[in-house]
């Protein structure tokens, strides 16, 4: 079985719009929670954020809203910006 077919959270049988929820869509929306903390956290909006990194806005959003998983380097430069958000612009910048 793989993460998307494993439900982590299974759907309100009494709520008709409610849906379960996969272990790979669980850890998705968790990474996009840390990567708006963060981006809140610097004062960016999505958008400065994007610029401030180099990071597409579209994939921004979609990592937030949970559609997406960043790839290995995306959630490695996301440690790095966590840990040294100023030298992360600046090398960005050069």
């Amino acid at each position: 079985m793989n993460k998307e077919t494993i439900i982590a959270i299974p759907a309100d049988p009494d709520d008709p719009e409610d849906f379960p929820v996969s272990v790979a869509g669980l850890e998705r929306g968790l990474m996009g929670r840390r990567i708006r903390r963060l981006r809140n956290k610097l004062g960016l909006s999505q958008e400065a954020f994007a610029r401030t990194y180099g990071i597409p806005l579209a994939s921004i959003r979609q990592y937030e809203i949970g559609r997406h998983m960043p790839p290995p380097a995306v959630r490695a430069y996301l440690k790095v910006i966590e840990a040294e958000p100023e030298a992360a612009a600046r090398a960005v910048a050069a």
